[in-house]
């Protein structure tokens, strides 16, 4: 088995949601002096590639706990969406093509190019392309059971956000953000078999994982 990252890199200063704390990473031992290497990490739970529970939309939902290993592992379809122009919203016209033999239970990826464009630009921290309500209750119809996207935030940084996360949260369908599709992802045939692992942080809204393609 070989796995295909998906995953974007976290460092110090590393490009996230502007109203979430700045990425720090501070190395508080090393060697030769202490015979050990060690490093302090402060950042929100839903920076770098990241899974978003319903807990972190809606009062009362399921924690990032709550949820099996097992639904975050599964058969995925790839919407190539590169060439959006900045700000564009994803709708149902746009995933129906492209999503063709969508089956109840798969995970969608849907893939901007945003993650390419990844740094501490006006135009990656507030101008992508985002998925708007329509578009967040066609796959809410289509009984996905998560569905991600190549930036912090699949709602986009508008107005419009709180009721994409509301939709998809409210429904159950979990949300994987910021993630990146190496070149490789796109000649894969459908479905892939994608793995995003959250780590073991019991009542959170979300966790960071590593989220990969098994190719066979």
């Amino acid at each position: 088995m070989r796995l295909l990252d998906l995953s974007q890199p976290l460092f110090d200063a590393a490009p996230n949601c502007p109203v979430h704390p700045p990425v720090s990473f501070r190395r508080t031992a090393d060697h030769p002096r202490d015979g050990w290497r060690m490093e302090e990490i402060a950042m929100a739970t839903h920076t770098g590639s990241h899974l978003d529970a319903p807990l972190h939309k809606i009062a009362g939902g399921a924690s990032i706990s709550d949820l099996p290993l097992e639904t975050f592992v599964g058969p995925a379809r790839i919407a190539d969406l590169r060439g959006l122009a900045p700000g564009a919203p994803i709708t149902p016209e746009l995933l129906a093509p492209r999503l063709a033999g969508l089956m109840a239970g798969d995970i969608v990826l849907l893939a901007t190019g945003w993650g390419e464009r990844r740094a501490k630009t006006e135009e990656w921290l507030r101008h992508s392309p985002f998925v708007d309500p329509a578009g967040a209750r066609w796959l809410v119809q289509h009984r996905v059971r998560g569905v991600g996207i190549d930036h912090y935030s699949i709602g986009g940084s508008g107005a419009i956000n709180e009721e994409t996360h509301t939709i998809l949260l409210g429904a159950g369908v979990w949300v994987v953000e910021e993630l990146r599709f190496p070149e490789e992802a796109f000649a894969l045939p459908p479905p892939v078999k994608f793995w995003a692992l959250p780590l073991n942080w019991p009542g959170c809204s979300g966790a960071f994982c590593r989220p990969v393609i098994e190719v066979a």
